[in-house]
């Protein structure tokens, strides 16, 4: 997609910038106090030697530390993302994917001529008519999946912005707002994607 004053296509890529969906891959670790295998068996004792004590039962209580002595915490063991959070971003992330898609043609048309988009021409205003309805599902698709029960609030809270931002670019849209009110509004909603996806990735997945 292109800008509205012709310097490649900042327009719709303000509106869909996708490649922050940096996925998180949770990490294994040994637990590191588990003994190290060993397949090496035991010397036999020699012939005429003493038979040595029988050693403590493996399962007995190891005797209580001395009083005061501190206790070190075992190093806590990542676990899978959380749920709620691959249910929200995998939603935001078909939001997103949908309003570019059908965005892109208005894009094109409002590009090129500085301030001035030709919505009199029958092609820009039915590709106006479209970017819309799908900014409409998207704005409330993203929303729906900003209130998905248990999501972190630093994940939903830009989810949110990016769906009000996305009902803002309707308006402008609708009452046929010149190129460069087009543009602040489309790059609002980048940023409040690229906040919701760089979220998304700290929690162990993507948008």
């Amino acid at each position: 997609m292109r800008p509205s004053h012709g310097c490649g296509r900042a327009l719709a890529t303000a509106l869909i910038a996708f490649g922050v969906g940096l996925a998180v891959a949770p990490a294994a670790f040994a637990d590191p106090g588990d003994p190290a295998p060993t397949d090496t068996p035991a010397p036999a004792p020699a012939a005429g030697a003493e038979t040595p004590q029988a050693a403590p039962i493996p399962d007995a209580p190891a005797p209580a530390p001395p009083a005061g002595a501190a206790t070190q915490q075992a190093a806590p063991i990542p676990g899978a993302p959380d749920p709620a959070a691959v249910d929200a971003c995998k939603q935001f992330a078909a939001a997103l994917q949908f309003a570019a898609n059908n965005y892109e043609d208005f894009a094109y048309d409002s590009a090129g001529n500085g301030n001035d988009v030709n919505y009199d021409n029958p092609i820009v205003s039915n590709d106006n008519v479209i970017g819309r309805t799908a900014l409409r599902q998207a704005a409330a698709a993203a929303m729906t999946a900003s209130t998905t029960p248990g999501l972190q609030p630093d994940i939903a809270a830009p989810m949110r912005a990016w769906s009000l931002s996305a009902a803002k670019l309707i308006v402008v849209m609708g009452v046929r707002g010149g190129g460069d009110t087009l543009n602040s509004t489309a790059a609002e909603m980048n940023t409040n994607a690229h906040n919701a996806q760089v979220a998304c990735a700290q929690a162990g997945t993507h948008a």
